[in-house]
Parts: C-alpha cells; sequence; structure tokens
C-alpha cells in the first residue's frame, strides 16, 4: 500500500506536467483505471489468463490508489487555504462524497453479482472512472509557477512602490533605466541631452545618464532610443544567470526537486507537533487486535448469515460512515481532540461487548435477533471509527508542509495503514493463540474481552495529542 501511494505522491509534488502537479496526475490515475475494466470486459482470453488478470487488476489498484493520493493533497492544500473554522467541512465533503459512492457501489455491485454476466459487470465498472476523467475538466488548478506569483503579488507590489520612490531619491543607485526591446525607459520621463558614465557598486556595465537635467520635471512614460554601445555585441555572447538556469537538464531539475521534497519530509517529521500525534494514531490502531476476519466466519459458519445480508450490512456501514461524518462536523470539531478520542475509544470498546452479546447469544435472550444486532453494531462502528478518523485527516491535512502535500499526507495515511495491518497481524496472532479457527469458536468470546480491554490502552498516550488542539485545529 506504502509504494502504491508513495511513488504517486512523489511524482505529482516534484514533477509537474506543464506546470500542473495535480490534475495531470489525476488524469492517468483515471486512465489506468478505466482500460483495464474496458479489456476485460472486451477480450476473454485476458479474463481467463491468471497473468494478464492479475497485471489488469494491478494496474487497475495502482490507478485507483493514484487518483486517492492526489485527491488527498488537492484537499490538503485547499485546507491550507481556507480559514481554520472550514477546514473540517473539506474533510466532511469528501468523505460524504465517498460514502455516497460506496452506498450506490455495493447496491450496484450486488444487483450486477446476481443478474449480470461477468463482462458486463467488468464494462459497468469502467463508466466510474470514465466519469472520473471528465470531472478532470471541471477542477482548476492554478500552475505552480502561477501559484508563486499569487501568493506573492501583494509583496512584489509593495517593493515595486518602495523601489520607485527610492529611484526619485536616487536615480542612479536605484536603477533608473530599464532596457525593453532596445529601448531605453527613462523612469520618472528624464531627458538624455547630455550623458555621463557611471558604474554601478556591483560592477555592471557602464550606462549613459544625463548630468544636468537629473533634476528635471519628470514626464511620465518618457521613452528614447539608447544609443548603440560598442561592447554590447559582447554582453549578448555572455549567458545570464537565468539562461544558464534554463539549460540545466531536466533530470537533474528533477532530482533537485525530489531531494528537495526529502529534505522538507524529514524536517517536518521531526517536529513534534508533527511526530506525537501520528505516533499516537499508529499507537491505537496497532494495539487492538483486529479479529473481524473472526466474526465473519463465526456468522456464516454458526449463525449462517447469507452473504447478501452482509453485503447489505456493508451498505448500512456506509450510512454509517455518513452519520459519523456529520455528527464530528455539526458538533464535536471545536471540542478538544483528546476528549473527542477519549469518548470515540470508549464507544468503540462499548460496541465491541456486542460482537460478545453475539458470541454468548444473549441476543436471543434478550428477544434481539442476529441480523438486528449485526447491521445496529455495524453502523455504530463505523460511525464511531469515523469520529476518530475525522480528527487524523484534517491535522494531517494542516499539517502538510506547502510543496508536498502530496508525499506528506501519503505517508501519513500510510502510517494508518501500516497500523491497521499490524493490528490485523495482532489478531491472527490472537486467535492463533486462542486456537481459534474457523472450525472452532470456542474460546472466541475470551478474544473479544481481549479486545475490549486492548481498545482503552491508547487512552494512556493521550499525552501526545496536543492539550489545546481541537477538532478543527492543530
Amino acid at each position: 500500500m506504502f509504494i502504491t501511494q508513495a511513488v504517486p505522491s512523489v511524482l505529482s509534488d516534484c514533477i509537474p506536467i506543464k506546470g500542473k502537479k495535480r490534475l495531470p496526475y489525476l488524469a492517468i490515475a483515471s486512465i489506468l483505471s478505466l482500460f483495464p475494466w474496458i479489456l476485460l470486459g472486451l477480450i476473454a482470453s485476458l479474463r481467463s489468463s491468471p497473468v494478464f488478470l492479475t497485471i489488469l487488476l494491478t494496474l487497475q489498484n495502482l490507478g485507483s490508489a493514484m487518483a486517492d493520493v492526489v485527491v488527498d493533497a488537492m484537499i490538503a492544500e485547499a485546507v491550507r487555504r481556507e480559514r481554520e473554522a472550514f477546514s473540517g467541512e473539506l474533510q466532511s465533503l469528501s468523505w460524504s462524497a465517498m460514502a455516497l459512492g460506496g452506498i450506490s457501489g455495493s447496491l450496484i455491485g450486488g444487483y450486477a453479482l446476481t443478474n449480470l454476466r461477468i463482462e458486463t459487470i467488468f464494462l459497468l465498472f469502467s463508466i466510474f472512472p470514465t466519469v472520473q476523467l471528465f470531472s478532470c475538466g471541471l477542477v482548476k488548478e492554478i500552475p505552480s509557477c502561477d501559484e508563486v506569483l499569487v501568493n506573492h503579488a501583494k509583496m512584489d507590489a509593495e517593493t515595486d512602490s518602495n523601489k520607485a520612490e527610492s529611484n526619485v531619491r536616487n536615480p542612479i543607485e536605484g536603477g533608473v533605466m530599464d532596457l525593453q526591446d532596445g529601448w531605453v525607459k527613462i523612469q520618472n520621463g528624464l531627458s538624455m541631452e547630455k550623458s555621463v558614465e557611471y558604474k554601478k557598486p556591483d560592477g555592471d556595465v557602464a550606462r549613459n545618464l544625463d548630468k544636468d537635467n537629473l533634476g528635471a520635471t519628470p514626464k511620465v512614460g518618457t521613452m528614447r532610443r539608447r544609443k548603440r554601445n560598442p561592447n554590447e555585441e559582447n554582453l549578448k555572447a555572455i549567458p545570464t544567470q537565468s539562461e544558464l538556469h534554463e539549460k540545466k537538464s531536466l533530470a537533474l531539475k528533477w532530482f533537485l526537486s525530489l531531494r528537495l521534497a526529502i529534505r522538507s519530509l524529514f524536517e517536518a517529521f521531526r517536529r513534534p507537533i508533527v511526530l506525537r500525534p501520528m505516533t499516537w494514531f499508529f499507537l491505537s490502531n496497532v494495539t487492538i487486535p483486529n479479529i473481524s476476519t473472526i466474526m465473519f466466519y463465526y456468522q456464516t459458519e454458526v449463525l449462517h448469515l447469507e452473504a447478501s445480508f452482509l453485503g447489505t450490512a456493508r451498505v448500512v456501514g456506509w450510512v454509517g460512515l455518513m452519520l459519523g461524518t456529520f455528527t464530528y462536523n455539526r458538533y464535536l470539531k471545536h471540542m478538544k481532540l483528546r476528549r473527542i478520542l477519549m469518548w470515540a475509544h470508549v464507544g468503540l470498546a462499548i460496541f465491541t461487548l456486542l460482537d460478545g452479546l453475539l458470541v454468548s447469544r444473549l441476543n436471543v435472550t434478550f428477544g434481539i435477533s442476529d441480523k438486528a444486532l449485526v447491521l445496529f453494531g455495524s453502523t455504530l462502528a463505523d460511525a464511531i471509527n469515523q469520529l476518530k478518523l475525522m480528527p487524523f485527516l484534517i491535522i494531517s491535512g494542516q499539517l502538510c508542509p506547502p510543496g508536498i502535500e502530496g508525499t506528506l499526507f501519503a505517508l501519513f495515511m500510510s502510517i494508518n495503514n501500516l497500523g491497521s495491518t499490524l493490528g490485523s497481524f495482532l489478531g491472527a496472532g490472537l486467535a492463533s493463540a486462542l486456537h481459534i479457527s474457523h472450525q472452532s469458536f470456542d474460546n472466541l468470546l475470551l478474544a473479544i474481552i481481549i479486545q475490549v480491554a486492548c481498545t482503552l490502552i491508547p487512552l494512556g498516550f493521550l499525552f501526545l495529542i496536543p492539550k489545546q488542539a481541537t477538532g478543527a485545529s492543530s
């Protein structure tokens, strides 16, 4: 996961295409996601070949990962431009749209799997990358060079104003003349009846300047033809600094940009305000054993819940994600971050006990059906997980330094995913230690109790979260 996210993020940060860092890569990602589905839908031999099937699905997943990274970087850039009060709304809007897409995809996928042929399903999947590709035309991106000009426009205006005042006071040292297409523009309209040679302190070539009329009344915008300088041809033969810079190889520019990004990345992670929250979010995943796979086998092998019902539970889970996003953005984003995370983990521990009710069959004693308990637990668990994830996303977006948004945000998400993966390994180890398998669930209730206890461990590391940080600001 880290490689598939890190490489596209580094490319989009360090190697602009025609001055743009995001939209070209978003278009490339859409194409990578589109053509594998079309090829698999049209060519039967590719669907039956394990090698080609693996290659095409890998390309499709690479395109999806690249699009995810680019969108995250664009959100991080937008968060920096927005006021603090609206930073959470961008993430909320993004995740609400993803949840809506997840609901639609789950419903369409369930219908297609039951009623359509496999080649038709592949062609149906190609519709979504096509929409994504055409949507690139609706997004506007300021080229990287223009963005710098926009950011420094006011500063340049103030500098020019100060420079103009300096030229009136000291026209020689202030650079009174500017060369433009063979003409000398005399600022403030100074005439040139008589001339005098002078050299600027930095050793520039001699220039002609009126000696008697420096204090003459200015005529704004006056332009006079410059007399030909015999040394002009020699001066033109000497390359300027900008010309030398343009002659640098493209590979060298990419290398320098990559080196700068890596250095900025290390400098960012040396800052406690970045390192400490990321450490906590990593620990909050790696210390909790994930036994969701074991619960899936229990629900299908022991409770005999149909696969179609579990798919419905996944749709309800997306609804819970939307509910969590709305709740966070509406009520919790101005609350202290430590408090949000504390109650999120307490809530996760409580609702993990619902699995214990399911395994111990106490729900039947209270007249609660298995399906109702699974749907209820799935909805609330996803909602609470989203309450925990939203601060992570907002902090990640706010802490990304300019220029490496994609790389750093991808690294943040990869750290979170790595913690989840290690948590799954921990869950597998717990199941092995308790001799739990798809045929034996005798110690599953004990595993759930251990998982509930481990869910409270991250509360002991909340000191890593800045004390004054809120859900909308780091």
